[in-house]
This record gives structure tokens, sequence and C-alpha cells, in this order.
């Protein structure tokens, strides 16, 4: 790798900031000054910036409790993106592995890990995803029995793979789906005659969130967890 290219991974600064310091002899490697970007690193060379030595920043892989009001984006738009919230040098490489809508809660798994994070979204891994719904009119039987069949969604040429159904109470159920259609859970529950009111996605995969996570916290995942989608 180019020497610049690794100053740039290895922290904030830009490739023309790398540049001037290299030109200000401030980097070394191997304990010897180097001023051009283009030299090439080896494996086990040393690099330091003023002394103090750097190196790249691995795979991050991040669970979230997104609240209301947030999106999943990697840019502010009418709202803050999700990402505001993780403090951890170069933020503008994480992405957002399987979003949630900007008044839906809950789970949200962040790395900049694309071949990880392809393992959730891609619709040929068929990653199940479950979602606490709470509902405006109470939930029939027959309602279940048409989710667990699977329902036709307006502008959908295919009706839905058949959903997994747990009812809490009247209006409350556990739903898990293994598609990731717009506002697909919201248009499912319409298609049965019921509304969404709130929606909680509580796991990922066998990935479940934190209860003692609270509402726009995070923690990097465990090995055991990356694991599960590598």
């Amino acid at each position: 790798m180019r020497l610049d290219k690794f100053i740039c991974k290895s922290s904030e600064l830009t490739r023309n900031e790398a540049k001037r310091l290299l030109k200000s002899k401030l980097v070394t490697v191997n304990d010897e000054i180097v001023s051009s970007g283009a030299t090439k690193l080896l494996d086990n060379d040393e690099v330091k910036i003023e002394g103090r030595e750097i190196s790249i920043i691995g795979h991050r892989y991040i669970m979230l409790n997104k609240p209301e009001d947030m999106i999943c984006s990697t840019k502010d738009e009418l709202h803050p993106s999700v990402l505001n919230l993780i403090e951890v040098e170069r933020v503008f490489d994480l992405h957002i592995a399987g979003r949630l809508d900007v008044d839906t809660t809950g789970l949200v798994l962040i790395t900049d890990d694309g071949k990880w994070s392809h393992n959730i979204t891609s619709p040929n891994k068929a990653c199940q995803k479950t979602y606490r719904v709470i509902t405006q009119a109470d939930i029939t039987t027959e309602m279940v029995e048409q989710l667990e069949q699977g329902v036709e969604l307006r502008s959908e040429n295919e009706a839905t793979k058949p959903a997994q159904i747990k009812v809490l109470d009247s209006r409350q159920m556990l739903l898990t789906i293994t598609e990731g259609k717009y506002h697909q859970v919201k248009r499912m529950l319409a298609a049965v005659g019921n509304k969404v009111i709130e929606l909680h996605r509580e796991q990922i995969g066998t990935i479940t969130l934190d209860e003692d996570l609270d509402f726009g916290q995070w923690r990097y995942l465990t090995e055991e967890e990356i694991a599960l989608f590598k």
C-alpha cells in the first residue's frame, strides 16, 4: 500500500493533509523520515507521525438502538443521521446494514465491512428480522393466518413471503420476515385491515438488541456476534 493511502486509512486526514505532513518531514517509516507519499509499505513496516505510531483501523461492527426522528442514512437530510450518534474515527466509512424508517425504533447494525453487511441485506440470504408491532385495532386470527401465508401489497407483483407471528396481546405481536420491501411491515398490516401504531426491531438473524441499551446508545459487537454473518 502507498504511504499516503496508509496515512489516510489510519486517521481522519485527507490525501492533501497527508502530503503536507510528508513534505514537512513529520512522517517516519521504521524510524527513518520519508517524504514521498508514493512509498510502498511492507506488511511489517512501522509508520509514525510526529513520533506516534499509527495503524490502519480494522473493520468495525456496531449495534445501535435507533431512536425516533433519525434516519438510517450516511448524510443528514430532513432528519439527522444515526451515524451522528457514533463517536468513532472515520465515521464516514461506516454504513447501515438494513435500514429503518424515521419513525421506527430498535436494532440497527452498522459496519464498514461490505461483505459482512451483504449477508444481512441481500435478498438471497433471507436474513430474518423480528419486529415488535403495536397495532391500532385488535389482532384477529384471520389477520395472523393471512400474514403467515403471505399478503399482496400495492404496487407489488408477488405476495410477501410467509411471516412468523407471535401474538403477545390483543394489539401487540412479534412479526418476523425475511424480506426488506419499502415500509413492508406497515404495508403488510394495512393489507390485512389494520394499522401499525408503533414499530420496534428487536432482532436481526440471531443478534438480539440488548435490553439495557437505551435509545441512541451503541456498542461494538462481540467476536461471536460478528461471526454469525461471516
